[in-house]
């Protein structure tokens, strides 16, 4: 049984003093790849640098929705970087009003850059949306035209959002809030959606899942999300680690046969 955490910040200062030590519990718990997600330019090289030399790494390219003091992206800035065979997704990005005051429109601008270039590129988005729901769901219908793919990660919203997600083409990543007491309605999106659109993630070196919430985080703690996962679809573990295997492949790795369960 093998299985993937899609979406981790292994470049973070709390987990790459130790990426020797890392992969190998990834190994041992059946991890057997990681997307390593970029949220400032500034970093990127960092992630980079991490895909290339560990082939069961891949990396993405883009600037978090809420991160002000950074270098703005370009269209052409963003094509370039993600010009590297283990660049495989464009990200994470999206739209935060969680933290934001005052005029947003700096964010859902630098939301468009990141659509053009998943569509010049056509590779996938990593999206994150925070109290942002609607104007999310609007500019990617606005801008992409059915021309984007992608995943909402570490999702938090609502069914009614869920769907409307899928139904533009993107899949739906759980995260160890899954696991949490107090995330019955995220439980509930997962236990609805077809097993067809979901992955799982760490979004580590947060959000670690129970039983070592409040701990750092890291890859092969993804595999307590599969199996909380499994048990609200009431799925066998192996079939839920082959269909979200599958499904990142799918999304991220098209022309790569995904290996069994």
């Amino acid at each position: 049984m093998k299985i993937i955490d899609s979406h981790c910040h292994i470049n973070f200062p709390e987990l790459v003093g130790d990426i020797d030590g890392l992969l190998k519990r990834m190994e041992e718990n059946d991890v057997s790849k990681a997307l390593c997600v970029s949220v400032e330019l500034e970093k990127f090289p960092e992630i980079l640098d991490l895909a290339t030399r560990y082939p069961n790494i891949f990396a993405s390219v883009g600037v978090h929705p809420d991160h002000q003091n950074c270098e703005e992206p370009t269209v052409e800035q963003l094509v370039t970087l993600s010009n590297h065979p283990k660049v495989v997704a464009i990200g994470e990005t999206g739209l935060d009003y969680f933290r934001s005051e005052g005029d947003t429109e700096w964010q859902r601008e630098r939301f468009r850059v990141h659509i053009d270039a998943a569509k010049k590129t056509q590779k996938p988005l990593i999206i994150h949306t925070r109290e942002a729901g609607n104007d999310t769901l609007d500019i990617l219908r606005e801008r992409g035209r059915g021309e984007v793919r992608g995943v909402m990660h570490c999702f938090t919203e609502t069914l009614p959002f869920a769907l409307a997600s899928i139904e533009l083409g993107f899949l739906i990543s759980f995260s160890g809030i899954l696991t949490f007491k107090n995330a019955e309605e995220v439980r509930s999106v997962a236990r609805t959606i077809p097993i067809e659109s979901i992955m799982i993630e760490t979004d580590s070196p947060y959000l670690a899942p129970m039983p070592h919430r409040g701990k750092t985080n890291e890859p092969s703690y993804v595999r307590f999300v599969l199996e909380e996962l499994a048990r609200v679809k009431d799925l066998p573990l192996d079939v839920v680690a082959q269909k979200t295997t599958e499904n990142f492949h799918k999304l991220f790795l098209t022309g790569h046969a995904a290996p069994s369960a």
